[in-house]
């Protein structure tokens, strides 16, 4: 059986619990989450919620968002039991009709950060940005190996002296 990996939250400094509405807690389990913004426009672009478009992964325990995960081995239970975390995300939040309607989506969304996070050295650090384009939501990933990871290659995300520009 061939190992699987996933990313789990990460944090370096305090800035999450100030940048995002619900910040992820460390070691939590995390995927894209760019499902959430599908239907979103400029309009919907401004402050917390602005940063967690333009970088944030999504938690799979508290559904908050964090700026840089790692990737690190995952069992195929722990699999599972994500899984069924966000089909019942997706009931609660998102309208979808029963959690077994929404297994197949949510197996999908972790299979492709599965996918994302193969043929990884652990403890590489990854980061998404996001854009929207005329088609979409365009999402690319930077990947940051663990001997080369330095504090310096981090983005600092708004401005401490005026919390609404966060």
């Amino acid at each position: 059986m061939t190992d699987r990996f996933l990313a789990r939250a990460i944090h370096f400094d305090e800035s999450d619990q100030m940048i995002f509405h619900t910040p992820a807690r460390t070691g939590e389990w995390c995927i894209s989450g760019g499902f959430e913004f599908s239907n979103w426009s400029e309009g919907d672009l401004s402050g917390k919620s602005r940063q967690a478009f333009a970088n944030g992964w999504l938690g799979l325990e508290t559904f908050g968002r964090v700026t840089v995960v790692a990737i690190t081995k995952v069992e195929d239970q722990e699999i599972d039991a994500l899984a069924q975390a966000l089909a019942g995300h997706f009931v609660s939040h998102y309208g979808a009709p029963s959690i077994d309607a929404a297994m197949g989506v949510a197996k999908e969304e972790i299979s492709q950060m599965c996918d994302l996070c193969a043929d990884q050295p652990p403890n590489t650090l990854l980061m998404v940005s996001r854009e929207l384009t005329e088609a979409g939501v365009k999402e690319s990933y930077r990947m940051v190996e663990p001997q080369s990871a330095g504090l310096d290659q981090f983005a600092v995300h708004g401005s401490l002296d005026e919390p609404d520009q966060i």
